[in-house]
Parts: structure tokens; C-alpha cells; sequence
């Protein structure tokens, strides 16, 4: 198969199942407040447990 077949071959069925993704993925929802306090707490004790000299690096 010639490479500029195949390569739009290959485009076409990306396409495809990008179309097919967004009509099955379940629509994003923010988290529940219980899950947000549960991972505030869990920073709250990191915080907590990290000694005072120690910078303190966590994701935003």
C-alpha cells in the first residue's frame, strides 16, 4: 500500500474514533465535595507531617 493511502487511511479511521469517543465518554463532572475534603485533608497532613525546613511541592 502506498504511504499517502495509508497515511489518509489512517487519518480517516482517527476521525472516526474521535467521533465515536465523544458520543460514548461519559460527560466530565467536577468531584464530589466529599472527594475534594477527603484530598484537602490528605494535603492538610502532608502539610503537617513535612518538617518546617522543607519546601513543600504539590501539584496545582
Amino acid at each position: 500500500m502506498h504511504a499517502d493511502i495509508h497515511l489518509q487511511l489512517h487519518h480517516l479511521n482517527a476521525a472516526q474514533l474521535h467521533r465515536a469517543a465523544e458520543v460514548l465518554a461519559p460527560a466530565v463532572t467536577p468531584a464530589p465535595l466529599r472527594v475534594q475534603l477527603g484530598w484537602r485533608l490528605v494535603e492538610l497532613g502532608l502539610r503537617l507531617a513535612t518538617p518546617a525546613d522543607r519546601p513543600i511541592a504539590f501539584a496545582a
